[in-house]
Formats: structure tokens, C-alpha cells, sequence
């Protein structure tokens, strides 16, 4: 329905354009096409005007879809908030990410840690019955990927959190989000890091070990 609104929106934005630059009369845009190279250019003000009306409508789809999927990021299979689990409930991190102290990964959530809460907790929630599907059938939930790292870059989870990193310095104030936004880290930010904290810059004892 949201795609509907939206295509009717830009149609009307468009004729409307379509309209003003052809003094009301679109099908000056039709005839004009129809002349010359000289006459088209005798002509050009509903040319110009249409012009106007596909950057205005490129602009606005700009607007309306990217900023959005930067700041929420990629839809999950289940509607997890971390502004509700982290933020409002101040569940640890470490709750659900029960290795990053003890391992390079920190651990994705599996099923049963999902429903040590929520088999008692709003157990008929739409979306935990979802996880109760995924548990009945011993399928691990297709957590959707938002942080990458280059396959050559080795990042050791207790290495930085035994050395007291706060999982915001990478991961950001999740605290404060719904959905969190796909990241790509580069090496700029890790040797920036490395460099106010004063660690060591040495390639191989760092990340490409």
C-alpha cells in the first residue's frame, strides 16, 4: 500500500509539472518531439520544464528511501529492538553475545536464549510465536548481517573488551536504535583507534594475523 501511495504521489507530481511547463496543454510536449532540432529547441521550455520535473521526482526518491535505510538498516527476521532490550530493559550486551570475552566472535542469539525470556514474556507476540516456528523446527534464526569486516582482517572480540573497549566504540549507541544500520569498518578507523589509545600498529600482531 506504501508503494501505491507513493508511485500515485509521483504520477500527480509529475503531471503536475507536465502541466505547468506546457501551459496546460501536455500535448505541446508530444508535438514538439515531432519538429526539428530547431523547432524542439524553439520549443524547449516544456523540455526544460519536464527536465526540472524528473530531477525534482529523482531528488525526492533520493530523500525518501535512502536516509531511511541508512539510519534503521536492513530488516531482521524478527522485529528485534535494541533500543527496547539494551536501552529501556538495560539487558547486558553480553546476555545475547555471550563470547565476545572469550572468543574472536561474539555469538549471535540463538533460539533458546531468545525464549529463555519470551517463553514467559509476551509468549504469544506475533513475532515470538515466529521464534517458537524456529525452535519447533530446529532452524537457527537468519539473523540478517549488519557489521562487515574484510576477510583478510582478523578482529578479536576479548582481545578488546579484556583491554576494557566498550562495544559502543565500534558498534555505536545500539542503546538508542531500533534497527541497526549496515556498517562497513575500514582500516582508517581501526588505525585511528589504534593510534588515540596508543596500541600497537604493527600489521600482523594487530588485524592481518
Amino acid at each position: 500500500m506504501e508503494i501505491l501511495i507513493l508511485t500515485v504521489s509521483l504520477l500527480a507530481l509529475l503531471m503536475t509539472v507536465v502541466l505547468i511547463g506546457t501551459a496546460g496543454r501536455p500535448l505541446r510536449l508530444f508535438s514538439a518531439f515531432g519538429e526539428s532540432l530547431v523547432g524542439i529547441w524553439a520549443n524547449r521550455w516544456p523540455l526544460l520544464w519536464i527536465a526540472a520535473g524528473v530531477f525534482l521526482v529523482l531528488g525526492f526518491l533520493y530523500f525518501y528511501y535512502v536516509p531511511p535505510a541508512t539510519r534503521i538498516g536492513p530488516e531482521q527476521p524478527i522485529a528485534f529492538s535494541h533500543r527496547l532490550h539494551a536501552g529501556d530493559k538495560a539487558i547486558s550486551c553480553r546476555f545475547c553475545h555471550p563470547f565476545v570475552e572469550r572468543s574472536n566472535h561474539p555469538g549471535i542469539p540463538a533460539v533458546e536464549k531468545c525464549l529463555y525470556c519470551h517463553n514467559h514474556i509476551i509468549a504469544n507476540h506475533p513475532e515470538i510465536l515466529k521464534e517458537h516456528a524456529y525452535y519447533n523446527t530446529d532452524t537457527p534464526t537468519p539473523w540478517v548481517k549488519v557489521f562487515y569486516m574484510p576477510e583478510h582482517v582478523l578482529f578479536n572480540h576479548q582481545r578488546h573488551l579484556l583491554s576494557g573497549i566498550d562495544c559502543a566504540a565500534c558498534h555505536g549507541e545500539v542503546q538508542h536504535q531500533d534497527r541497526l544500520a549496515a556498517r562497513r569498518l575500514k582500516m582508517g578507523f581501526c588505525v585511528a583507534c589504534h593510534r588515540e589509545r596508543n596500541a600497537t600498529l604493527d600489521c600482523w600482531l594487530s588485524c592481518h594475523n
